[in-house]
C-alpha cells in the first residue's frame, strides 16, 4: 500500500509541477510503424508495425502498444525482408570497403558468393592470388573457406555474407590448372575438401564451366563432388558450361547433376547469349518447368542487363589457357599460336568452347578494367574504337591486350535481347543476382569501370521492371528477391518478415526507388531505399551508410558449429523446401 501512495504521489508532484512523467521504458529496440509490410509470401501488403529486439523480429501487429528506443516513421513506405543478392562478387571490394554501398543502397542484405571461392588454397594458390591482384590490395593469409568468411567477418562488414564451395577452386587444389582428369584418389581427395568446405559452413557446391581451369571437368566429376555437397545438405549452383550455341545442353548438365546428387539446382544469370540464340527462351523454359513439375528442384537467376561483363578469357579458346593465367599469356606471345587464337575468335560457332566475343562483336566488347596504370586511359572504349587507333584487328588487340595487362583484363559483351530480360524477370522461379562486387563511388574503386549492375541491379527490377513496364507484380518481384532465394539456399530465419526471424529489413519507396548506372556512368547510387536493418541494427539510416559492422557469416545447414550439424549420409535425409522427390536417381 506505501508502494502505490508513493507512486501516485510522485505522479501528483510532477503533475502540479508541469513536468511530463518519464516515458515508460521502451519494449522493442526498433519500431517500423505504420508501413506497407510485404512479408515475402507474395502476397498481399498489410499496414503494420515491426517490432525487433536484438537480432530478431518480436512482433508484427497493426498497432503495437510498446515503444521502441528508435523509431522509424515508414508511412507510405514498403517495408519488406532484405534482398538477397543471388550471385555476389564483393569478394575484395569488402576486404577494402565493408560497408558493400552499392549493394546496400539497394535494400540488399546478403551477399551469396559463387561460381568459384575463396578456399580451400594451397600455398601455391595463395602466392598465385597475391599475384594476379589488381587495384584492391590484400595479404591472403588463410587457407579454407572457412577461413577466409570469419576474416570478413572479423574486419566488419555491414552486410551478410554466404558462400558456395568452389569446384573449380577445388580442382585448381588437387589438380593444378591444367587440362587433365583426375584419377579415383584424387577425385576422393577433391570429395573431401567439398566435405571440407561444406562443414565449415558453405551453402552447396558452385562452378563456372565456361572458364579455364573450370571447363575441364567432365559431368560425372561435378557429379561426384555434388553428391557429397548435396549429402552435406547443399544445392549445386553453376554458370553453366554454353549459354549461346549449347544451351540446351548445358541445361540439361545441370539438370543431371541434380538428379544425380537428389539436391536442388540453379543456373547463373540466366540467358540467351548471341542474337543467333535468343529463340531458344521458350524451349530451355519448358525443359525447367517441366522438371519441376517432375520435382526436381531447377531455379535460376539474373541480372536485368542485356550485357553481360567478364573478361578477355572468354574470347578466346580453352586449349590456349591449359595451366593458368601465365602459361596463357606466354602461348599468345609465339606467333603460330597467336594466329590459331586469332582464327578461332573469327569463328563464330566453334565446337569445343562458347566464343563469347563472336556474339558480341568488337564494337559490342567494352573494356571496364586493367591492372597496368598504361592501360587504364582505354577504360570505357570499345574493342573496336582502340583497335582503330592502334591501327590493328580487333583480335590482334585483344591478344595485346591481355599481354600488356598480365590479366584476363575487365571487359562487358553486349549479348543479349531486352524482351527475352522481360519475360525473364517475371518467371516464377527466377531469383537476382548482380555478378559483381559491392563497391562505393569513390576510393580505389574509380580505378576501374564497373557493369552498371554493380550498382543498380535490385533497384532496376523493382523501379523499371515492376513500376514503369508492370513485367512483374511488386509482392512477387519482393518474394523473389527474399523467401525463393532463402528457401533455394536451405536457409533458416532469412528472407521472411515474421515473429522469430532475423531483423534483416528493408524500408523502401515503390513510387521512386531507381537505378541510375550507366555503362558510361557506372558509380552512381540508387536511390529511394530509406533504412536497411541488417541482424536488426541500422546498416543504412535515412539513406545514408551507417558504418556499423551490422553483417555475419550465414552459414549453410552443415556448419558444425551449430547444434546439429555435420554431413549425412545422403540428400534424402534433409528436408528440402519445395521438393517432392529427394533421392538422387539411380
Amino acid at each position: 500500500m506505501r508502494a502505490r501512495l508513493t507512486l501516485a504521489a510522485a505522479l501528483l508532484a510532477a503533475a502540479t509541477s508541469g513536468a511530463a512523467p518519464a516515458p515508460p521504458s521502451a519494449r522493442y529496440d526498433v519500431v517500423i510503424r505504420g508501413g506497407e509490410v510485404y512479408d515475402g509470401s507474395g502476397g498481399a501488403p498489410f499496414k503494420a508495425d515491426v517490432g525487433i529486439k536484438g537480432d530478431r523480429i518480436a512482433a508484427i501487429a497493426p498497432h503495437l502498444a510498446g515503444r521502441g528506443k528508435t523509431e522509424v516513421d515508414a508511412h507510405g513506405q514498403a517495408v519488406s525482408p532484405g534482398f538477397i543478392n543471388m550471385l555476389a562478387h564483393p569478394e575484395e571490394s569488402l576486404i577494402a570497403d565493408g560497408r558493400g554501398l552499392s549493394d546496400l543502397a539497394q535494400g540488399v542484405t546478403l551477399e551469396v558468393m559463387g561460381e568459384d571461392s575463396m578456399g580451400p588454397l594451397t600455398p601455391s594458390m595463395r602466392a598465385l592470388a597475391a599475384k594476379r591482384q589488381g587495384d584492391i590490395k590484400y595479404p591472403v593469409n588463410w587457407s579454407t573457406l572457412g577461413q577466409y568468411m570469419d576474416m570478413l567477418q572479423a574486419r566488419g562488414i555491414s552486410l551478410n555474407v554466404a558462400s558456395f564451395v568452389g569446384a573449380g577452386t577445388v580442382r585448381t587444389n588437387l589438380l593444378g590448372e591444367a587440362d587433365v582428369q583426375p584419377t579415383p584418389a584424387q577425385l576422393q581427395a577433391m570429395r573431401k575438401l567439398v566435405r571440407q568446405a561444406m562443414e565449415e559452413g558453405a551453402l552447396g557446391l558452385t562452378d563456372a564451366l565456361i572458364y579455364s581451369p573450370n571447363t575441364y571437368a567432365k559431368t560425372p566429376e561435378l557429379m561426384a563432388l555434388a553428391k557429397v555437397s548435396a549429402q552435406c545438405g547443399g544445392m549445386y549452383i553453376a554458370h553453366i558450361r554454353s549459354e549461346g550455341d549449347r544451351l540446351e545442353q548445358a541445361v540439361q548438365e545441370t539438370i543431371d547433376i541434380a538428379e544425380t546428387s537428389g539436391a536442388p539446382a540453379e543456373i547463373y544469370h540466366f540467358k540467351q547469349a548471341g542474337k543467333d540464340n535468343w529463340g531458344k527462351l521458350d524451349k530451355v523454359v519448358a525443359m525447367i518447368d517441366a522438371e519441376r513439375r517432375k520435382g526436381v528442384r531447377i531455379s535460376a537467376d539474373m541480372y536485368t542487363y542485356t550485357a553481360g561483363a567478364t573478361g578477355l578469357d572468354a574470347a578466346m579458346p580453352s586449349w590456349a589457357q591449359d595451366g593458368g593465367l601465365e602459361k596463357w599469356i606466354e602461348r599468345l606471345k609465339d606467333p603460330a599460336t597467336r594466329a590459331r587464337v586469332k582464327a578461332e575468335m573469327l569463328d563464330p560457332h566453334p565446337k569445343t568452347w562458347e566464343n563469347i566475343y563472336a556474339g558480341a562483336g568488337p564494337e559490342g566488347t567494352l573494356l571496364l578494367a586493367f591492372k597496368n596504370p598504361k592501360l587504364k586511359p582505354l577504360t570505357g572504349k570499345t574493342l573496336a574504337e582502340v583497335a582503330k587507333e592502334r591501327g590493328q584487328s580487333p583480335e590482334d588487340t585483344a591478344i595485346d591486350l591481355v599481354i600488356e595487362d598480365g590479366s584476363r583484363v575487365g571487359v562487358a559483351y553486349f549479348l543479349m535481347s531486352e524482351d527475352n530480360v522481360r519475360r525473364e524477370v517475371g518467371l516464377p522461379w527466377m531469383s537476382f543476382g548482380s555478378d559483381e562486387a559491392a563497391p562505393a563511388p569513390e576510393g580505389v574503386f574509380l580505378l576501374a569501370k564497373d557493369h552498371p549492375r554493380a550498382y543498380g541491379n535490385f533497384a532496376r527490377v523493382l523501379g523499371h521492371y515492376v513500376r514503369e513496364t508492370h513485367d512483374a507484380t511488386l509482392p512477387d518481384a519482393i518474394r523473389r528477391l527474399t523467401t525463393l532465394p532463402a528457401d533455394n539456399l536451405s536457409l533458416k530465419d532469412r528472407g521472411r518478415l515474421k515473429v522469430g526471424a532475423f531483423a534483416d529489413v528493408v524500408v523502401f519507396d515503390p513510387k521512386t526507388i531507381a537505378d541510375h548506372a550507366t555503362y558510361e556512368k557506372p558509380a552512381q547510387l540508387a536511390t529511394g531505399v530509406a533504412d536497411v536493418l541488417v541482424n536488426g541494427r541500422f546498416a543504412l539510416r535515412d539513406g545514408m551508410a551507417t558504418g556499423a559492422h551490422t553483417g555475419r557469416f550465414v552459414h549453410g545447414r552443415a556448419w558444425t558449429g551449430a547444434p546439429g550439424g555435420g554431413c549425412r549420409k545422403a540428400a534424402a535425409d534433409w528436408t528440402w523446401v519445395g521438393a517432392r522427390r529427394q533421392t538422387p536417381a539411380a
